[in-house]
């Protein structure tokens, strides 16, 4: 995996650009490769910044780029493809929606507790095995 590993201080954000296996968290400080590098602050050139010919290299060896390295490369034209969407998805929560739950959820106990209670009775009604074995007679 190629990734982004944050260097630099607070509120100077700079990163290299590292090949590591995808099981290494991006904190870690382990990879294998240091690709280039990548400064938010500047305008960004990544002829001067990243070794294009690795990174094509390692791409077509297997190597996936994290979504926000991919919108640079492609940014950049040194991919072709669309930009992804990096940001986490906003989950909509309807406010109707886990009232009529609830509601639904709450009249479907009482309908099992009325069946458990069925069955209850039926099991009262029938005799048990162990009602149904005799003593032995004492000799």
């Amino acid at each position: 995996m190629i990734r982004l590993q944050r260097t630099g201080r607070k509120h100077e954000p700079t990163f290299r650009v590292v090949l590591t296996d995808s099981k290494n968290g991006p904190k870690s400080g382990k990879y294998l490769k240091n690709l280039g590098w990548y400064d938010t602050r500047l305008k960004n050139d990544a002829v001067k910044q990243l070794d294009i010919e690795q990174v094509k290299y390692w791409i077509s060896k297997g190597a996936k780029p994290s979504l926000t390295l991919h919108n640079f490369l492609v940014g950049q034209k040194i991919i072709e493809g669309k930009k992804l969407n990096a940001l986490p998805k906003k989950t909509v929560q309807k406010k109707d929606a886990p009232k009529e739950e609830v509601k639904k959820d709450s009249a479907k106990p009482v309908e099992k507790s009325n069946e458990s209670a069925s069955v209850e009775t039926a099991k009262e009604e029938t005799p048990s095995a162990e009602s149904e074995v005799t003593p032995a007679p004492a000799a």
